[in-house]
């Protein structure tokens, strides 16, 4: 029986800065409420786990590469 790969939902902060081929450092000082980036927080205290949706990450990411190609252009009018 063949295995299937399940793609991830959503990544750990480390797997997220990873991708996004940036600092952890950089990643929390861009995620909510800080920044702009989305995360689900899933328990609470030392046990809480922070989660950074794919969909969400991609999204930041697409926004950035906007804004970068005509965002200037855009002020300007």
């Amino acid at each position: 029986m063949a295995t299937q790969s399940v793609e991830s939902l959503a990544l750990r902060p480390r797997e997220a800065a990873k991708a996004l081929g940036i600092s952890e450092r950089t990643l929390w000082g861009l995620t909510t409420p800080r920044g702009p980036i989305p995360c689900v927080r899933i328990g609470q205290g030392k046990r809480q786990t922070v989660l950074y949706p794919v969909v969400e990450l991609q999204a930041w990411l697409r926004r950035q590469a906007d804004e970068a190609k005509g965002g200037e252009d855009d002020n300007a009018h």
